[in-house]
């Protein structure tokens, strides 16, 4: 059988000549009852708190499931995201060795080049100054031949002391000309 409130209030006993007193079993029972609902609504809120509590729970469950999911798939995304940057990284350091190979063996090849230009212009150089003194040697032949058969000639004494002043000014140094050409 089920108590409720109403139920023990209303409570009938049978009647005896020497029973209980009327009045006293109402007052018990009023009380009882009274107790008995603070009892039962109370146990009615605890019930509904609980379904309550039961339900967050259940939520939370919920939630930490999903936050364990979201962990898991974002740790994995993390891994797969860091060796892909391992393997690009791994890559970039490849082309960048090969381009730095590709600039020290452009640089040797241009350094090369350069050695062998310079080795060319100084024998261009060497060359050059050999057919400079070659010609003045060969103009300096020439004139002093101009100037022995000037000299060979009878002229007159004015003539002669001209020719003098000239043979001064026509001594020619070759050393000098060639200093001034380079």
């Amino acid at each position: 059988m089920k108590f409720t409130p109403f139920g023990i209030k209303n409570q009938e006993f049978n009647r005896t000549v020497r029973g209980f007193d009327r009045d006293e079993v109402k007052a018990f029972l009023e009380k009882l009852s009274d107790e008995f609902e603070i009892l039962q609504n109370e146990n009615e809120k605890l019930k509904a708190e609980l379904e309550r509590q039961e339900d967050q729970l259940k939520e939370f469950k919920r939630i930490e499931k999903s936050l364990q999911q979201a962990m898991l798939n974002q740790t994995e995304s993390t891994s797969k995201t860091v060796e892909s940057a391992k393997k690009q990284t791994a890559l970039m350091i490849k082309e960048a060795e090969l381009k730095s190979l590709q600039i020290i063996e452009k640089a040797k090849e241009t350094a090369n080049s350069i050695r062998d230009s310079v080795l060319r212009l100084r024998e261009e150089k060497k060359l050059l100054i050999a057919r400079l003194k070659a010609m003045l040697d060969t103009q300096s032949s020439f004139l002093e031949m101009n100037m022995q058969n000037i000299e060979t000639r009878p002229k007159k004494k004015e003539v002669v002391k001209e020719r003098t002043d000239q043979d001064d000014q026509t001594e020619i140094n070759v050393d000098d000309i060639l200093e001034k050409l380079l």
